[in-house]
């Protein structure tokens, strides 16, 4: 059986491994537990219309000016 790092916890459909859903909610579990942003900063976020997903993509230096650009401030926010 192939799991993620919880085993075979995310494996929702019990066919021994992880396909990208149980392997996206395994991330995000993961990342809720090591205190990623929560519900409320990627809401912040879209009322200023940034996309959490899209500013993973960009580089650091890239996601900090487009952070200071709309008026947050980029150390208030994990990537």
């Amino acid at each position: 059986m192939s799991g993620g790092i919880f085993g075979s916890l995310f494996d929702f459909n019990g066919d021994g491994e992880l396909d990208a859903f149980e392997q996206g909610m395994e991330f995000m579990a993961l990342q809720e537990m090591i205190g990623g942003n929560s519900d409320d900063e990627i809401d912040e976020l879209a009322a200023v219309g940034l996309s959490y997903n899209d500013l993973l993509l960009m580089d650091e230096d890239e996601r900090r000016e487009v952070l200071e650009d709309v008026g947050l401030d980029p150390d208030d926010y994990i990537f």
